[in-house]
């Protein structure tokens, strides 16, 4: 009776692990010429690589990857030494083998019982026999650029070539309909932009036609990506597509990218793992943004999404010290009234901001101490005196509390702008104009609203020559 339940028990434990190994994950993974070694199985997340399991291979250069739960869809790949990797597609059917040498893996990389991956690898191959011949075709346009003739030969040959390219495209997922490999193939697509008439009579024909494919281009540039489907997330697409939007197709004025963010935010608000992917990588592409004015981006983000307590996936911590930035920004944002300030000068009288009849003020927070505003204050001061430009004026504001050093810094340097001295910080400068590090340039125009900010001053000069002409 003992030996009937032991071996009662044994088949229960068999058939309940098989049965979880069925619901998972088992990879059958060879490489020839690589026996006795070590590999990794990654998946990519975003414009980053992680690491899902380590593989032993045995002196014939196999070994076998599996789980009991099913892994996400997504590109993963197999890490081999010596930095190089090939990769695999994961969708429905999760227990396949793969063999390839270790010498030449691109090219003799074979799946068995996946053949969606075999396709995969046909198509890797094709494209980028595809791309390396539109690289060629566009290295003769450049060495030839300067033959006339020779660019009407090539040109409509690298258009004929991009049409091909976009064919096989098409020909992909027609053939894919359906699977992870047609998903991923049809978020690469390019949006077919019309060629827009104009009609006869605009004075700027080229402008017209400009704005309408720009619109049209922005308005369906994600037409080709299903925004709540969260198989792209185990890819680097929807990240680059995310990236060449926000920093190749659309005007980069805070007011233009905002609009396209609550687009955007609203088709994959259903999804909330993708609603997450896009807003963690909204916020820290605006975050870490250099571009003026980008600061707006990231205190909307802030308030719609993070501090409004949509974004469960951060912490207490991380909201109050983001609070606590944001404060500290928005005060300061292009477009809004400068704060007033009020302080005592070098003159010996008490100056305000708002006293000043310029054309532009320039904010100048500096030290005299200060390694980057040793350089850039004589800078400036050039700027200021030579020649001098009456319809400017600068309003200096020193952040240390050595007076000292403060006077004989302005007398050795014959400084003649508004120099104001506020140690106690009693006009909260710091605050209103968040000045972290020194020095930090402020523009304003004729009614104290702040037109640039964080410029060096190499860039104030055509900078104003540029407001005088486009925005006068």
């Amino acid at each position: 009776m003992r030996k009937v339940f032991l071996i009662i028990l044994f088949l229960s434990v068999s058939v309940f692990s098989f049965g979880q190994l069925k619901n998972g994950y088992a990879i059958d993974i060879t490489v020839k010429g690589l026996q006795d070694s070590t590999v990794f199985m990654a998946y990519h997340l975003g414009d980053k690589q992680y690491i899902k399991d380590t593989i032993k291979l045995d002196k014939a250069g196999h070994g076998i990857v599996h789980g009991q739960e099913t892994l996400p869809s997504g590109i993963y790949m197999i890490v081999l030494p010596g930095r190089k990797y090939f990769e695999f597609l994961i969708s429905s059917g999760q227990r396949f083998s793969l063999s390839c040498d270790y010498k030449d893996f691109f090219n003799t990389l074979k799946f068995t019982g996946s053949d969606e991956n075999t396709a995969f690898v046909a198509y890797q191959k094709k494209w980028m026999s595809l791309q390396q011949q539109s690289a060629s075709i566009s290295k003769r346009i450049q060495n030839n650029r300067l033959n006339s003739d020779s660019l009407k030969i090539l040109s409509p040959v690298q258009k004929s070539q991009e049409e091909n390219m976009k064919s096989y495209l098409k020909d992909v997922i027609q053939a894919n309909n359906g699977n992870l490999l047609a998903i991923l193939v049809k978020a690469l697509l390019p949006v077919d932009v019309p060629d827009f008439p104009v009609p006869i009579g605009f004075a700027k024909p080229d402008s017209v036609r400009w704005i309408k494919s720009y619109l049209y281009n922005k308005d369906h540039f994600f037409d080709n990506i299903d925004l709540i489907d969260e198989k792209l997330l185990r890819t680097p697409i929807l990240y680059s597509r995310l990236n060449v939007f926000f920093t190749s197709v659309i005007i980069q004025a805070p007011d233009s990218i905002n609009k396209e963010i609550d687009k955007l935010i609203e088709k994959c608000r259903n999804n909330y793992k993708v609603y997450q992917f896009v807003a963690v990588y909204l916020f820290n592409h605006f975050r870490e943004s250099e571009i003026m004015g980008h600061d707006a981006v990231m205190v909307k983000l802030a308030d719609d999404i993070y501090l409004s307590g949509k974004a469960d996936w951060v912490t207490k911590e991380f909201k109050d010290d983001l609070r606590k930035q944001i404060d500290m920004i928005r005060p300061n944002l292009i477009g809004k009234k400068a704060q007033n300030m009020v302080m005592d000068s070098f003159k010996g009288i008490f100056v305000s901001l708002y006293d000043v009849e310029k054309e532009f003020t320039i904010l100048y927070f500096w030290e005299p101490d200060c390694g980057h505003c040793k350089e850039a204050t004589p800078k400036l001061k050039a700027f200021y005196d030579k020649p001098r430009d009456y319809s400017i004026e600068v309003f200096a504001v020193c952040t240390t509390s050595d007076k000292v050093k403060w006077t004989k810094y302005i007398e050795d340097n014959k400084i003649t702008w508004i120099n104001g001295w506020d140690p106690q910080r009693s006009s909260h400068f710091d605050f209103y104009y968040n000045v972290n590090s020194t020095p930090t340039i402020y523009i304003l125009d004729k009614n104290k609203k702040i037109i640039a900010k964080k410029l060096a001053v190499e860039e104030i000069s055509p900078f104003i020559d540029n407001y005088r002409k486009y925005f006068k």
